[in-house]
């Protein structure tokens, strides 16, 4: 359980990163989001943190990432 919690901790803050990365280069080009946009795009973000966690916790085992498991 330990090991499915730290790996889903781990997903979600490069998740956090990507989603960083995206604003900010987006910002750094010019395109900037309407501050309502950002909040529903961080609203969604939030949304899939803990559809993940229940998963995680309840579910049958957390993430199923054929890609990332090898």
């Amino acid at each position: 359980m330990l090991p499915t919690i730290i790996s889903l901790l781990i997903y979600i803050l490069i998740l956090a990163l990507v989603f960083y990365l995206i604003v900010w280069v987006l910002g750094i080009i010019g395109v900037t989001l309407p501050p309502k946009a950002l909040q529903i795009l961080m609203a969604i973000f939030a949304l899939i943190v803990i559809l993940y966690l229940y998963e995680a916790l309840v579910g049958g085992g957390g993430l199923h990432l054929p890609g990332l498991r090898g």
